[in-house]
């Protein structure tokens, strides 16, 4: 399983139009093949950070979604609203306790 953790940080006047991509997005992310789970993080202390969390059956179901015309409109929705440059990463989940 892969695990696409993206870094978010947004300029505070855009934090509302993100939120209402992210509302009008995550289902269809959700929905897509190999996608598992979708998880939205805001950081405690400073409200314009935001961390998403996506697991993904491989790499090539989250290359195919990193691919599609629903990503790059997405994307183009958030891009403008960022006060930093965004940071990913993908990591393979290796275990968990609950």
């Amino acid at each position: 399983m892969i695990v696409r953790i993206v870094k978010l940080t947004f300029h505070e006047k855009h934090i509302a139009t993100f939120l209402e991509v992210f509302e009008e997005s995550k289902a269809r992310i959700r929905a897509s093949e190999g996608c598992k789970l979708v998880e939205l993080y805001q950081d405690e202390t400073n409200t314009a950070m935001f961390f998403t969390y996506s697991y993904w059956d491989d790499a090539t179901d989250l290359e195919n979604y990193r691919n599609s015309e629903f990503f790059k409109s997405v994307w183009a929705k958030t891009k403008v609203l960022f006060s930093e440059k965004p940071e990913a990463w993908s990591v393979n989940k290796l275990e968990t306790l609950s």
